[in-house]
């Protein structure tokens, strides 16, 4: 089959009829495996890179130098087309044009202005959206078979969470509030005690609303009393050891205390921090009972089934939960009376999250109309949870990622390069 192609496009060529003048328009430089590259797509490649560099005032080298190299990209990109065709990748024009709209978006203008740009750039929109559908079939093929040559261990992540942390704990600042409660240069027991237990009375005078400055100036014995014990904005590395062990991985508003040292018991504020990532997401719990309509159990039956139930809890003539274990049609939360546990509300479906957002702890939501069925909801509980340690967690997930993918994905197309058929023709 490699060579019939070959024989085929040049005998299409030497069975013309020889009293015809025939312009060749085209001919085919390189061979590729089960397709063909043409001589006009190296030569649009040349002179795309030969105009951007103009464009930037770069140098280029020889042209025998930028051919070789356009034909080695296109080399790379007919064998990625070839192997999506054989795994059937396609992108719709839907998909396409939604792409098209956000390289729009994210340079600021409509799809209308992106078409003007590329009409004076001398490219049809045609050709661009051509371009851009061989680009997302490139990027699906790469995807397809490179993650699964990539496998990351926890003990890298850890790794690298951990260079990261060194990395940015030089960024890290804190502003700190400071209350010393003093004892004597050499305090006997009873003068620790008694340091101990004003500082005591201290931490529930602030923990119950008091102003931090205002204790700090009528309390403390630091240096930096009289400035409502504001010992201004530190990095981590350069407050005193003591400080810095008590006050790494705590939050803004955090209360430590109190600490001892030789000078007395100290209570520290954080009053503010910078350059320090915090991510908190709202968590909620709630429970449901889900009724499926089908051939026997019409959509507005099983509404109405949802209604009486809340209708007889609300009552007291029924329990919420056994009405869940006996009716719910969702079976993992059915055994557990409907409850669905803590979770990131977007996990769940648009119609679920959204009657969800309405409800207070406690309330029952009407039927609710999604994908899966009916549902009747109540919100048990609202938290807000720190999720930075998570979020660092996949931010390190996501580096470690993209560095294996841009590493396997050079040994696999070098590996596919390799087992391939390819004849350079010469011009």
């Amino acid at each position: 089959m490699k060579y019939i192609i070959r024989g085929l496009l040049l005998g299409l060529v030497l069975s013309l009829p020889a009293v015809a003048q025939v312009q060749l328009l085209d001919k085919v430089a390189v061979i590729v495996d089960q397709g063909v590259v043409l001589e006009s797509e190296v030569k649009a490649l040349v002179d795309e890179v030969k105009a951007d560099a103009e464009a930037k005032g770069q140098k280029l080298p020889s042209d025998l130098a930028l051919r070789t190299q356009a034909i080695e990209r296109l080399i790379l990109k007919n064998l990625q087309l070839q192997r999506a065709e054989m795994m059937g990748i396609r992108i719709s024009d839907p998909q396409l044009d939604q792409t098209i709209a956000n390289i729009a978006g994210n340079q600021g203008v409509s799809v209308a202005q992106l078409r003007e740009e590329l009409s004076r750039q001398g490219m049809t929109y045609d050709d661009y959206r051509e371009k851009v559908r061989e680009e997302m079939i490139m990027g699906e093929v790469r995807r397809a078979n490179v993650r699964r040559r990539i496998y990351i261990t926890p003990q890298e992540i850890s790794n690298l969470m951990e260079i990261i942390a060194q990395q940015g704990g030089d960024q890290a600042e804190y502003e700190l509030g400071h209350i010393l409660i003093g004892f004597p240069a050499d305090p006997t027991d009873e003068d620790i005690a008694e340091a101990r237990e004003r500082a005591d009375k201290v931490i529930d005078l602030l923990n119950n609303g008091s102003e931090f400055a205002r204790i700090a100036i009528a309390a403390s014995s630091g240096s930096e009393a009289l400035d409502g014990g504001n010992m201004g904005w530190m990095n981590i590395n350069a407050m005193p050891t003591l400080f810095a062990d008590a006050v790494q991985g705590k939050r803004k508003n955090a209360l430590i205390g109190p600490i001892r040292s030789g000078a007395g018991f100290h209570i520290l504020k954080i009053l503010d921090t910078r350059g320090i990532e915090v991510v908190e997401v709202e968590e909620v719990n709630a429970r449901h009972i889900l009724i499926k309509p089908s051939i026997i159990l019409s959509e507005e039956r099983a509404q109405k089934m949802l209604k009486d139930f809340k209708e007889q809890v609300i009552a007291g003539d029924a329990d919420f939960a056994e009405l869940a274990k006996e009716h719910s049609a969702d079976p993992g939360s059915a055994l557990r009376g409907g409850e669905l546990g803590w979770a990131d509300p977007n996990m769940y479906v648009p119609e679920f999250k959204d009657a969800l957002a309405k409800l207070a702890p406690g309330e029952y939501s009407e039927p609710v109309r999604s994908t899966h069925g009916w549902h009747l909801i109540q919100l048990l509980e609202r938290r807000v949870d720190d999720a930075t340690d998570q979020r660092k967690e996949e931010k390190a997930y996501q580096l470690l990622y993209n560095r294996k993918f841009a590493e396997e994905s050079e040994n696999w197309l070098r590996e596919m390069r390799d087992t391939a058929y390819i004849e350079v023709l010469s011009e």
